[in-house]
This record gives C-alpha cells, sequence and structure tokens, in this order.
C-alpha cells in the first residue's frame, strides 16, 4: 500500500529527554542544532526544494522552542511565536505538492505543535495563562497545576462501494472539478466502525455495512487524526445533506484510474497525493 501523506519523517522524538531541561539546553548549544525556517505556519524551502534550517541565533525574537527531535546528532527545533488567529495560507498545497514526504512529515509535526500552543494559550481548567514545558510537548498551569498535551482529533474518512463503484463527494470550497472521499469527525461513545457508518448515512443517505481499516494519517490543519477505512453500501440511492456536500457521485474502476492518471477526460479531479482520499482510492483501484 501507498505510505500516507505527513507520514515517514525519520528522526527520533527522543521522548526521553522532553523532561531534562538540563539536556535540552545542552542540545540547543550544540553547534549542530538546527531551527526550521517558518513563514508563520507554512514551509520555507531552500533552493533544492528541501526544508530550510537555519542555527539557533536565528530565532525569530520572542519565539521559544520546541524540540522535534534528533536527526542523527542533529537536534532539530521549531520556532514557537504568537500567530494571528485562524491563519491558513492554501499556498502550502502546492509546496506539499513538490517537497519529499519526510520533509512533509516533519513539517506537518511542527506545524500542528505550534498551532496548537496558540490555541492553547491559557488553562482549559481556571482559565490561568499556562506555560510551555516538555520542551515543547505540554503546556502547565502554573496558577492550578494541571497539565495539557496536544491533543489529536480523530476523524474517519471513508470509500463506500456499490457494485464496482465508489462513493465521491465535494465540498463548495473544493477547487472545481475535484472529488474527494466522504469525511468526519468522530463523536463521543463510538467505535470507528460506527463513526463512518454515521457519516455516510447523515451526508449521503445510504447505509453501510462491513467498515474496515485501510491506514490512517496525520492531518496538520490544525491537528486530526484520519482514520481512512472502506465499507460496503447496501443501496446506491444517495440523498444528500446540502449542508456538508454540494454533489456526489459514485465512480467506476474505469473514472479513478483515469482521474488518479490525471487524464482530462476523468470524471472528476483527484486529491492531491498527500491527502489520504488519495491514498485510499489508489489502494480500493489496486484491490
Amino acid at each position: 500500500m501507498i505510505s500516507p501523506g505527513f507520514t515517514g519523517a525519520a528522526i527520533d522524538r527522543a521522548d526521553h529527554l522532553r523532561l531534562k531541561p538540563e539536556r535540552i539546553a545542552e542540545l540547543e548549544a550544540r553547534p549542530q542544532a538546527r531551527l526550521l525556517r517558518l513563514a508563520d505556519l507554512d514551509p520555507v524551502l531552500d533552493e533544492a526544494g528541501r526544508l530550510g534550517w537555519d542555527s539557533l541565533d536565528r530565532r525569530p525574537e520572542g519565539a521559544e522552542l520546541i524540540f522535534l527531535g534528533l536527526d542523527k546528532a542533529r537536534p532539530l527545533f521549531a520556532p514557537l511565536r504568537r500567530l494571528a488567529a485562524g491563519q491558513r495560507a492554501w499556498s502550502v498545497f502546492r509546496l506539499l505538492a513538490i517537497m519529499s514526504a519526510e520533509d512533509a512529515a516533519l513539517w506537518g509535526t511542527a506545524r500542528a505543535l505550534v498551532e496548537w500552543h496558540n490555541r492553547h494559550r491559557f488553562c482549559a481548567n481556571c482559565g490561568s495563562p499556562s506555560e510551555l514545558f516538555r520542551a515543547g510537548w505540554g503546556r502547565s498551569c502554573s496558577a492550578c497545576a494541571v497539565e495539557h498535551f496536544p491533543r489529536v482529533d480523530p476523524v474517519v474518512i471513508m470509500l463506500a462501494e456499490h457494485s464496482g463503484r465508489v462513493l465521491l463527494g465535494r465540498q463548495p470550497q473544493y477547487p472545481a472539478g475535484r472529488y474527494s472521499a466522504l469525511a468526519g469527525f468522530m463523536e463521543p461513545g463510538e467505535s470507528i466502525e460506527e463513526a463512518v457508518a454515521r457519516e455516510l448515512k447523515e451526508e449521503a443517505g445510504i447505509s453501510v455495512t462491513n467498515a474496515r481499516y485501510v491506514a490512517s494519517q496525520p492531518w496538520p490543519f490544525p491537528g486530526s487524526l484520519m482514520i481512512g477505512c472502506f465499507a460496503e453500501a447496501l443501496e446506491d440511492h444517495l440523498t444528500l445533506d446540502q449542508d456538508e456536500l454540494e454533489d456526489a457521485m459514485w465512480v467506476d474502476r474505469a473514472g479513478v484510474r483515469g482521474a488518479l492518471a490525471g487524464e482530462v477526460a476523468a470524471p472528476f479531479l483527484a486529491p492531491p497525493p498527500f491527502a489520504i482520499a488519495h491514498t485510499l482510492l489508489a489502494t480500493w483501484l489496486a484491490s
């Protein structure tokens, strides 16, 4: 199976060092320590199209450091700065199209952490300002001593199958012609299989059985875990939730094959390769 996007960062996260400030300080002092170059939340690439890195003395004014891990003996950090709420530069998707899988995974980790810190500057328990700890992998409240850790929101994303076809939908904000797998956040008190069935019923009006896990991927916008699944539809008549979907359609293998190949006459524009919907389509086609 094709490896999903935002996976494969070949570094040692070195969790055992995160609660040892003296060791982190020693890593920061190493001449080979490197700071990820960011434009707000987006990656800055070098001339070779790889992630750009600076020495730590190039740290932006007022920025704290997040310890990403060790690339062999090279400590890697990301700068944590205060950012305006709700920033999203869609141009990053053009950069992701040319980035290596390893670089995309490492940047995705940094992006998710930086945005989480910006969204969680105050303690959810008492409302007091919280402070970075665990080398950037948590926040602590000095007022009530509660510790907070980066959250990951689980999302099911699935292809429903019926008579040799899969169900794809589009939302209004998608680029023209793009269709993708249906998806939705899991809710408290339900399993992955139950979430798959609920979302397909709510969004497309179909009942499914035999929901099964295929693969997962982190999605750093801002911090989800996409849980890719297949399911078997019991019928193919669609009743769309117009608040969620602009359109949906069943696509056969020839249509999926053409879309993944980028054919002009394909019935839809495929999701980009770094999206797990692309992985699901390629896996379904190969099966």
